[in-house]
């Protein structure tokens, strides 16, 4: 009888054990970068070592905030395909999340003056054509819509109590035309293409404030201690703070409204950390600008990334179990830290 009641024991111990997670799915580092390579700031030699030391690390994903190129080069093909290249330069999955750079700018005349709605059609068709993310490890992620089609670019996945959620709400105001000098200016657009980019921003804007919303209802139910969303545009927190102005509603960031309240009464709801990263203006910060400056909503953190001239990137460790779930460390590619200084 002691024999089969050890047994028994022993059983019910190795079962406890095989349901339990293992410790190193519970805390993992993941790397976050952008709004980089800038061919008017000479940055194709700086990427290699910033590879090495992505690399080199223990990252086990990195998420890029856009902005594969800078916003007076050209919008032709070889860009996005060199941009695939780099990405799958990396051993572990990158996550790409699209920048304006690549898009709504390309309108521009120094941008080659290109219909900027084709070429998000050519983005989404080239490089979300499948489910699964770039590196050369790769992983399969959620997608708002079906591969190569609208919305395909809106992804969502998660790991050990974490999830993480990429939007396409990038800079030059989300894509939205304030009006006839905003159209005009410097582009090659007609009335009629900015009439298509306002339609555009709305339905968009809206699909991203669904796919958020629907994001925080998952991280519920999953009982997800955190929540992080990756999108390009600086969406007016680093206009100098001021007490009585609400910059984001400012002509020229009118374009984010819709989206910071959604994301505000989202968070208030949420039990957990809630982070928003961006990249845009390309100076290394974290802060809690929601909603404004002399009021702090606790659970809310902003990050915004390194960016071009700065070849750099960020670190960050995910413990679901710790107060604030994510942790993040700035990585000073060494051999880029001269190039920062210029």
């Amino acid at each position: 009888m002691k024999l089969r009641s050890s047994l028994r024991c022993l059983l019910a111990a190795s079962t406890l054990l095989a349901a339990a997670p293992a410790m190193a799915d519970e805390t993992y580092s993941f790397g976050l970068w952008g709004d980089m390579p800038y061919a008017k700031a000479d940055d194709a030699p700086a990427i290699p070592a910033l590879i090495d030391d992505m690399n080199a690390s223990d990252i086990a994903f990195s998420l890029y905030d856009g902005d594969i190129k800078d916003g007076s080069s050209e919008c032709t093909d070889d860009v996005y395909t060199s941009t695939m290249d780099m990405f799958n330069s990396l051993k572990k999955p990158v996550v790409y999340v699209v920048g304006d750079n690549e898009w709504t700018d390309c309108h521009r005349v120094n941008n080659g003056g290109y219909d900027n709605l084709e070429r998000l059609d050519h983005i989404r068709k080239t490089m979300f054509a499948t489910p699964e993310t770039f590196g050369a490890e790769k992983m399969t992620v959620e997608h708002q819509g079906a591969p190569g089609e609208k919305f395909a670019e809106n992804t969502r996945f998660s790991k050990a109590g974490a999830m993480f959620v990429g939007l396409n709400v990038p800079g030059s105001n989300n894509n939205k035309v304030t009006d006839d000098a905003a159209c005009t200016k410097k582009s090659a657009r007609t009335p009629e293409q900015c009439a298509a980019d306002n339609a555009e921003y709305a339905e968009r804007d809206a699909a991203n404030i669904e796919w958020m919303k629907a994001s925080f209802a998952k991280a519920k139910d999953a009982g997800d201690k955190g929540i992080m969303f990756v999108v390009q545009g600086d969406l007016g927190f680093d206009i100098p703070e001021t007490e009585d102005d609400d910059e984001s509603r400012l002509a020229g960031f009118d374009g984010y409204a819709a989206f910071l309240d959604a994301l505000t009464a989202e968070t208030e709801a949420f039990d957990g950390q809630v982070v928003l990263v961006h990249g845009d203006t390309h100076y290394f910060k974290m802060d809690k600008p929601l909603p404004n400056a002399t009021h702090m909503l606790a659970n809310f953190t902003r990050v915004q990334t390194f960016g071009s001239p700065n070849v750099h990137w960020i670190k960050v460790t995910v413990d679901a179990s710790s107060r604030e779930v994510f942790t993040f460390r700035p990585q000073i590619v060494a051999a880029n830290a001269a190039k920062s200084l210029k």
